[in-house]
């Protein structure tokens, strides 16, 4: 840093107490030029160390990559310059946003064991995190609940998220940096809802993997969970086919919407990030305050 200019005035005819003053104001105002150049200096190496951070590549796995939510996940990701391993059943669907966002692709159903060996394949670099994005919306009446059903929406939703993570545990330890995976939940866990018996249960498991696989693979990994109320995806389409019932489900919630994918893929994206350094083994909803707040009654 280049010194600061010294403010020397010529001072005659003066008396000993207006030369101190003036002296002293000379002074002041060296040194607060010193400070203001110092905190700009500050602040330029500060930008300098985010332009280092976002020029690392960092590298991410997306269950669920041609779904609502991790598609607006990975676009996110991209805009922020990662490279991407997107994961999903819809093999067209998925083709044509890997080609979008310059992604590799797999092609696989979360309920073969097989699908978890060959993403690990795949990634032959380190692997800073991974969103299993993966959900299912099995509602029904308890009394038509078959132990086929349930054990399907627990294999998904529960057992696919433990195998998904256990599948990159060599990939995350090869990381440069603590690794990440983001999981779901649903605001079911927490809101008792009529029909939602299997997926609250499953969701209910994601929960506790979340907080058991945060222990056990720290510091090394953080491990989190997202629970959202009803977003507007197409695995939901059915439930919002009709403009009076999503209106109806909307004003459910304190904030008077439904979720988006962008809303839900904004916190993914930053619990992935390095900016969530300090946070594991949380649950943290997006549902509009729906399972915080009482609107009605």
């Amino acid at each position: 840093m280049e010194p600061a200019p010294r403010f020397t005035p010529r001072i005659a005819h003066v008396s000993s107490a207006d030369r101190e003053f003036v002296s002293r104001i000379c002074t002041e105002m060296t040194l607060s030029l010193m400070l203001h150049r110092e905190i700009h200096s500050v602040g330029n190496r500060r930008r300098e160390d985010r332009r280092c951070i976002r020029s690392v590549t960092s590298t991410y796995v997306i269950y669920g990559g041609s779904g609502g939510i991790g598609s607006a996940i990975a676009r996110l990701l991209h805009e922020q310059g990662a490279q991407l391993h997107l994961v999903g059943r819809n093999e067209s669907r998925l083709k044509k946003l890997a080609k979008e966002l310059s992604a590799e692709f797999i092609v696989g159903d979360v309920a073969d064991d097989k699908l978890f060996a060959r993403v690990a394949e795949a990634v032959t670099q380190p692997l800073d995190g991974l969103a299993y994005a993966v959900g299912s919306l099995n509602l029904g009446s308890l009394r038509r609940l078959t132990s086929a059903d349930a054990l399907a929406d627990l294999r998904l939703n529960a057992v696919g998220a433990a195998l998904a993570v256990q599948a990159a545990l060599p990939a995350f330890r090869s990381s440069s940096r603590v690794a990440s995976a983001v999981l779901f939940s649903s605001v079911a866990v927490t809101q008792g809802f009529p029909m939602h018996t299997s997926v609250a249960m499953a969701k209910g498991a994601v929960e506790g993997l979340t907080v058991s696989l945060a222990a056990e693979l720290a510091p090394k990994v953080r491990v989190n969970a997202i629970a959202p109320s009803l977003t507007r995806t197409p695995l939901t389409s059915t439930i919002l086919s009709s403009e009076d019932q999503a209106s109806s489900l909307a004003g459910l919630h304190p904030l008077q919407r439904l979720g988006t994918p962008e809303d839900i893929a904004e916190l993914a994206a930053f619990l992935l990030s390095e900016r969530a350094g300090w946070i594991t083994g949380q649950v943290i909803a997006v549902d509009g305050g729906r399972s915080t707040i009482r609107h009605r009654g």
